[in-house]
């Protein structure tokens, strides 16, 4: 997935964790970081603050650690088979959109939304999977 991303991460070399997870975590950590007491697919936790696209002046030298990416395990097999998307695709969509958020993007107003859907659709197409939005 490195070659899809080269051009949203300004970095050669960047690190992203990622942590598989439950609902019962994840809604923990939405309620104490969103205020928001539910679970939800994924939770973005950028180290670094962009505003997409933005892109530092110099090289890095060092990995750029961008941030965690949580997912939540029960609430993307739910989603998988109510949307009717392969577990795997609509993983892929997941980890897609958590790292648009990890580069500054964002869905909360409707012109950053459509930005934001717009480059998960072209990379999700780079990786074979169907626009999840159609």
């Amino acid at each position: 997935m490195r070659v899809v991303f080269e051009k949203l991460v300004w970095a050669p070399f960047s690190e992203i964790s990622f942590v598989f997870s439950n609902d019962a975590v994840v809604r923990m950590l939405n309620s104490q970081y969103r205020g928001i007491d539910k679970p939800t697919n994924v939770l973005s936790f950028p180290l670094l603050d962009f505003v997409a696209p933005q892109i530092p002046a110099a090289p890095f030298s060092a990995p750029l650690l961008l941030g965690d990416i949580v997912l939540a395990y029960e609430t993307m097999l739910k989603e998988s088979r109510d949307f009717g998307f392969s577990v795997c695709d609509h993983s892929l969509h997941i980890i897609v959109h958590g790292l648009l958020h990890l580069l500054g993007y964002d869905h909360q107003k409707e012109e950053e939304a459509s930005v934001m859907e717009s480059l998960e659709i072209n990379i999700l197409k780079e990786l074979h999977v169907l626009n999840p939005y159609a």
